[in-house]
């Protein structure tokens, strides 16, 4: 793994890092998996933050593949960086490209904040049908190209369980043996 990523199990609303991305819906409003448990743990603050860049910036939902960002409310995390990661079978060629730009807009807003470092959860491989090695195969590269454009940041990939992080670890060692 390059130096400046780390991959783990946890619950990545107890990440003490500067920012934690949410896997969210275009609505911003919250909804099942990450992004449920992120507005749970968050709080209504996250909520009313999320309404508010709806109202000004994305009246019509945040679209794929961007990010922006909120506080973390209640969160030990300073922010919530929001992404809308591409439902796969509906994006056709473009679902490769709208998943690495999830990653590498996160990383951006990320920057512009001022983090050094960040926690990312596996975007699209749950409800929405991502194959989870193909997506960590993206996400690592997304990652790994950012970093080695000489951007200092710990880039953390944090798995709900040993069994995604394992398919993860397991992707990644296959793509760097190419």
């Amino acid at each position: 793994m390059h130096n400046h990523i780390r991959v783990k199990t946890g619950d990545i609303t107890k990440e003490k890092v500067c920012a934690i991305v949410n896997a969210a819906n275009s609505s911003l409003m919250g909804g099942g998996g990450v992004d449920g448990a992120i507005h749970r743990a968050g709080g209504q603050a996250i909520l009313e933050e999320c309404k508010a860049v709806r109202d000004s910036r994305y009246p019509d939902g945040l679209p794929t593949g961007k990010a922006v960002a909120t506080g973390a409310g209640a969160m030990d995390a300073s922010y919530v960086i929001h992404t809308v990661g591409p439902v796969y079978g509906s994006c056709g060629s473009a679902c490769e490209s709208l998943l690495a730009s999830c990653y590498t807009q996160s990383l951006n807003v990320a920057l512009e904040l001022g983090c050094k470092d960040i926690a990312f959860p596996a975007i699209s491989t749950g409800i929405y049908g991502y194959p989870k090695e193909a997506a960590a195969r993206i996400a690592y590269r997304s990652v790994k190209n950012f970093l080695d454009e000489g951007h200092e940041m710990t880039v953390y990939f944090v798995f709900h369980n040993d069994q995604d992080k394992t398919v993860f670890e397991e992707s990644i060692r296959e793509l760097q043996e190419l």
